[in-house]
C-alpha cells in the first residue's frame, strides 16, 4: 500500500501540470475502451454475479452490482460528458488590486492523491477514475470483493486508455487485494494520500469514520423524504412518490419515508398504496395511514430511521409543513428531501429550513445525483458541511489557493 500511494503521488504531480487536451484524451480513449471491451466486461461481471447469489446477496446488492450493456454505455456516455465539461484547475477568480498595488485572487487546484472505497457497484470504478483525471488528481480505488472481477476488467480499459494519452497509468490504480487491512492502510496513508471518499453502507463508513487519519468526504445513509402538502397538485404528488420509491430501489437518494398531509391523505393514500402494492412494495405505516390502508403492517420507531434500499417504505401521515419538517429533522439524514406542494411560500420554508444536502421541490429524490445535476458523474454524494456538500463533481474535488501578482512590490 506504502508503494501504490508513493506511485499515486508522483502521477499526482504530473496530472497537476496536465493540459487539458492531454486529460480529454485520456477520458475519450477510456471511454471507447470501455465501448469496445463489453463482452469482457459483461464476463467478468458475470463471475461477480455468480458469486454473489452463491454468497446469499440480497436483490438490492445484486442490482448495485450488474453491469449490463445500458449500464456500461452509461459508464462511457459519462466520461464522454466529464470530458466535455469546463477544466476547472488553473481558473483565477476573485482577482482584485490592493491598496499596496498587489493583485489577489484565487487559483483552483487539484486536491492531489484520492482514496475512494466502495461497495458493490462497479460502475464506480470508471466514475471516479474519469472526474479524479479531469480535476487533475491521481486516484488509489478499493473496491468490495463481491465486484473484484468486475472492477478489474474496468481498471484495465481505463488504464489502457490513460495510456493512450500518454498520462501515467498510475493516474489510476485499483487495489488488488481483497484482504481488508489494505483499507485500513489507506485511510491512513496521510503522506501520499490527501482525501478519502467512501461510498457504500453505513457500517462501512463507521468503520473509515473511526480508523482514518485522512479527511474524508461522506455520507452515512440516505433516508430521503418526500412529503405531500395539502397544498399539491394530486397528479403531480402521486408521481414524484411513486418514481422516488419505485424508480430504483437500492439506491441513496431513494424515497425511505413518505410524509402525507393529514387534509389530503384519505384522498393520496388509496392511490398510492394501490400502485406501491402492484410493484410489490411493503408499507409500513403509522395509525392514521393503517386506518386508511388496512391491512399493512405498523410502523416501529426503527422503520423512520430505516434506509432500506429495497421495496419497502415506510408512511406517516403528519398535520402540516410544520410536523413534516419535524420529522425530517429527527429522523432524517440530511441527504434529500422534498415536498410536493402549490404554494410558493411553503415551499420557500422547506427549502430554506430542511437541512439537507440537496432539498427539492415538485421533482422526485432520484434526480439527487450528479448525472442529473450536470456534473458529469459523481465520486459519491457529501452530508458533511465543510469543503463539498450533496453531489461531488469536478469543483468539489479541488481546493483553491491564493495568488498574488505583483511587480516587485514590498510591503512597508
Amino acid at each position: 500500500m506504502t508503494d501504490v500511494g508513493r506511485r499515486a503521488r508522483v502521477a499526482a504531480r504530473v496530472l497537476a501540470r496536465a493540459e487539458t487536451a492531454a486529460k480529454d484524451a485520456a477520458l475519450l480513449a477510456m471511454a471507447a475502451e470501455i465501448e469496445r471491451g463489453l463482452d469482457a466486461l459483461m464476463a467478468a461481471n458475470r463471475k461477480d454475479l455468480d458469486a454473489g447469489k452463491a454468497q446469499g446477496l440480497d436483490a438490492a446488492l445484486l442490482d448495485r452490482l450488474e453491469l449490463n450493456p445500458a449500464r456500461i454505455k452509461a459508464m462511457a456516455d459519462g466520461l464522454r460528458q466529464i470530458a466535455a465539461l469546463p477544466d476547472p484547475v488553473g481558473e483565477i477568480t476573485d482577482l482584485n488590486y490592493r491598496p499596496s498595488g498587489i493583485q489577489v485572487g484565487r487559483m483552483r487546484v487539484p486536491l492531489g492523491v484520492i482514496g475512494i472505497i466502495y461497495e458493490s457497484r462497479p460502475n464506480v470504478t470508471a466514475d471516479a477514475a474519469g472526474l479524479c483525471l479531469k480535476s487533475g488528481n491521481a486516484t488509489i480505488l478499493r473496491g468490495g470483493s463481491e465486484a473484484i472481477n468486475s472492477n478489474h476488467a474496468i481498471a484495465a480499459c481505463i488504464q489502457a486508455g490513460i495510456r493512450q494519452a500518454g498520462l501515467p497509468a498510475d493516474a489510476v490504480q485499483v487495489i488488488e487485494t481483497t484482504d481488508r487491512a489494505a483499507v485500513g492502510e489507506l485511510v491512513t496513508l496521510k503522506e501520499y494520500v490527501d482525501v478519502i471518499v467512501p461510498r457504500g453502507g453505513k457500517g462501512l463508513i463507521e468503520r473509515l469514520s473511526k480508523e482514518a487519519t485522512i479527511p474524508m468526504i461522506k455520507h452515512l445513509h440516505g433516508v430521503c423524504h418526500v412529503y405531500i402538502d395539502d397544498k399539491a397538485d394530486a397528479d403531480k404528488a402521486v408521481r414524484v412518490a411513486f418514481n422516488a420509491k419505485c424508480q430504483r430501489y437500492g439506491t441513496c437518494n431513494t424515497m425511505e419515508t413518505l410524509l402525507v398531509a393529514r387534509a389530503v391523505a384519505d384522498r393520496i393514500l388509496p392511490v398510492l398504496g394501490k400502485m406501491y402494492h402492484e410493484q410489490g412494495v411493503e408499507l409500513r405505516g403509522c395509525e392514521a395511514t393503517r386506518r386508511i390502508l388496512p391491512g399493512i403492517k405498523a410502523a416501529t420507531e426503527d422503520d423512520w430511521y430505516a434506509e432500506y434500499l429495497a421495496p419497502i417504505l415506510a408512511v406517516r401521515v403528519v398535520e402540516d409543513v410544520d410536523a413534516a419538517m419535524e420529522h425530517i429533522a429527527k429522523y432524517g439524514s440530511q441527504h434529500t428531501d422534498a415536498i410536493v406542494t402549490e404554494d410558493l411560500s411553503r415551499a420557500r420554508r422547506f427549502l430554506r429550513e430542511v437541512d439537507s444536502s440537496s432539498v427539492m421541490v415538485n421533482a422526485s429524490t432520484r434526480f439527487a445525483d450528479g448525472f442529473e445535476y450536470g456534473l458529469g458523474a459523481e465520486i459519491g454524494i457529501s452530508t458533511d458541511k465543510l469543503h463539498a456538500r450533496g453531489p461531488v463533481g469536478l469543483e468539489g474535488l479541488t481546493s483553491v489557493k491564493f495568488i498574488v501578482l505583483g511587480d516587485g512590490h514590498v510591503r512597508k
